[in-house]
């Protein structure tokens, strides 16, 4: 199934099928402020599901989107003071942290080797809108398969991931073609000095303006 996902009503009339899609363990594609996206909830289940969907090593991790500081906490991850400066600067944004915590509430799936989770508030005022309302963070990965480049659109969505689109086991939102947009920054947050793991669309001269020696 695709459905359209642009404007407020679109939006609204999308988010109760979507939400009822995820609990009863689907998956999702869907566009964000960089690229379209995969994602499920956040369950070592459907993480696997969502492994094989993409063809990705299980053992590899995805990022967790949430629609404000606050749900992150609500899931016991742990925010540095850099991690804190640095949210208060660029979320909702294109920079993704990783962060402590989440033991109890959020499957060991989603670490990395750091021991760490990564998380973004999104800035899609849409898929903001679902997470809020779900209450759940949304896992994440680019849309595509591995080493190939992330689909612009859903036609493309469909074509990668045909047989899931027409089993009903991927619903893709419609927003869209997206531009060719840098991927998130990505910054390690779980010790008290952030490392930079990937400088994105938010370049370290801009985080530097934004936070000084908190960050990295």
């Amino acid at each position: 199934m695709i459905l359209p996902y642009g404007a407020p009503a679109e939006v609204d009339a999308a988010i109760p099928i979507v939400t009822a899609h995820l609990a009863a363990g689907g998956l999702l594609a869907y566009p964000t402020e960089t690229v379209y996206g995969l994602g499920s909830m956040a369950s070592a289940p459907a993480l696997a599901a969502l492994a094989r969907l993409k063809g990705r090593d299980p053992g590899k991790p995805f990022l967790l989107l949430v629609s404000s500081r606050r749900m992150a906490e609500d899931w016991n991850l742990v925010f540095t003071a850099s991690a804190r400066a640095l949210s208060d600067a660029f979320w909702p944004g294109p920079l993704t942290l990783v962060l402590r915590g989440g033991e109890g509430r959020l499957p060991d799936e989603l670490r990395g080797r750091e021991g760490g989770i990564a998380v973004r508030h999104t800035s899609h005022a849409g898929i903001e809108r679902l997470v809020g309302q779900s209450g759940q963070p949304l896992t994440s990965t680019s849309a595509n398969r591995p080493g190939g480049p992330p689909a612009p659109g859903p036609a493309r969505l469909v074509e990668l991931f045909q047989d899931a689109v027409d089993d009903g086991h991927l619903l893709v939102l419609d927003g869209g073609v997206l531009g060719n947009v840098p991927p998130s920054t990505l910054i390690d947050c779980t010790e008290s000095v952030p490392r930079m793991v990937r400088e994105g669309a938010i370049p370290r001269g801009e985080l530097r303006r934004a936070a000084g020696r908190l960050a990295p």
